[in-house]
């Protein structure tokens, strides 16, 4: 049985999430409750109980799920894409530079972790200042590569979803096949992009992350030791 946490952003929008698959990543459900559509966020897991609660969860909510989206192209977050594209529906969505990741378990890290992860193609790639529409909930596509060449954040109404750019107290490796572009240092990167896309933001701007816990904008900016 998945434990879901509320995360309260603000009105008109519903967000819940649980960890899911072997590095518990946050899998998330984004809302409207106006029109009753929804987007499941990195489906990280082929664990059939852990996807029979997502589906039931969306149930008990009364959505009807728009969009399954991956904030990146590794196994812990988008493992489960087809299951529940089966299950609930929806087109799923990833930054183009990390689409052949979904169908390439060397690309996508998993070969080297001992699996062989694939899924199919996504229906529609996403690129830096994309909005994706749910409902009255609009998120607006911010590329910030480095921990993955295709890794993008999603910025809401207060809140920003970080995939694996920024956690709580830390930031995401960059050790990984792929992490940037060639010929560019893959950390550099990834610090850029934090400061640039992220950093920018408010200091109350919700951060709701790849794993771990909700954090803000201000408590990295003053607490993260990889921010210093």
């Amino acid at each position: 049985m998945s434990d879901w946490t509320v995360h309260d952003v603000g009105p008109g929008v519903v967000i819940e999430s649980t960890p899911v698959g072997f590095a518990e990543a946050n899998c998330y459900i984004v809302g409207c409750p106006e029109t009753k559509t929804a987007a499941v966020i990195d489906p990280g897991t082929t664990d059939r109980t852990e996807l029979d609660a997502i589906v039931k969860r969306v149930g008990e909510l009364k959505l009807t799920v728009r969009f399954i989206v991956n904030t990146h192209g590794h196994p812990d977050h988008l493992a489960g894409n087809d299951i529940l594209k089966r299950k609930v529906g929806g087109e799923v969505l990833i930054h183009e530079l990390d689409a052949l990741k979904l169908t390439d378990p060397v690309r996508n890290a998993s070969r080297m972790l001992g699996l062989d992860v694939r899924v199919a193609p996504a229906d529609t790639f996403l690129d830096d200042g994309d909005v994706i529409e749910i409902g009255t909930v609009r998120l607006t596509v911010l590329h910030t590569p480095g921990h993955s060449v295709g890794q993008i954040a999603l910025l809401g109404a207060g809140f920003v979803m970080t995939g694996d750019t920024l956690f709580a107290g830390s930031v995401g490796r960059t050790d990984l096949p792929c992490s940037s572009e060639e010929n560019t240092i893959a950390y550099e990167v990834l610090m850029q992009s934090i400061g640039e896309r992220l950093l920018t933001l408010s200091d109350d701007t919700i951060v709701l992350a790849g794993h771990g816990p909700t954090t803000t904008i201000g408590e990295e900016r003053r607490n993260n030791p990889f921010l210093a």
